[in-house]
């Protein structure tokens, strides 16, 4: 399955976590429910994957993780925030290009529907 197929399933998701949960959780119990139901769906999915960061020769591991990674294809960022800003899409672009990913996508559960709070992230380096 391709990222785009991928994203299509992450996204039906989502929305489903969202209706049954609705906005003004925290992110863990966001990721906690889409970790589930992707599961159901037949996906692998990583769960606080950490992501260490290459500086020169020394691999570094700086507590940075990702929320999902979904078939080691799809980066996942949740968030539940009043707004999303240009710092959380630079973190998702960065763990994109850590692991060498193509697509991320950051979704924002604290809004009325999950499709006015989700932002796709390409890796310009593909």
């Amino acid at each position: 399955m391709n990222e785009n197929e991928l994203s299509n399933k992450i996204i039906g998701s989502a929305i489903e976590v969202h209706n049954a949960l609705g906005p003004g959780l925290l992110e863990s119990a966001y990721k906690a429910c889409l970790f589930y139901k992707l599961i159901q769906t037949g996906l692998f999915v990583e769960q606080e994957k950490p992501m260490p960061l290459i500086f020169e020769t020394v691999k570094l591991d700086c507590g940075y993780r990702i929320d999902l990674l979904v078939e080691n294809k799809v980066v996942i960022e949740i968030k539940s925030c009043e707004a999303l800003n240009d710092i959380h899409m630079a973190q998702t672009l960065t763990y994109l290009k850590l692991g060498n990913y193509k697509l991320g996508l950051l979704i924002k559960f604290n809004v009325l529907k999950v499709k006015d709070g989700l932002r796709r992230v390409i890796n310009g380096s593909w």
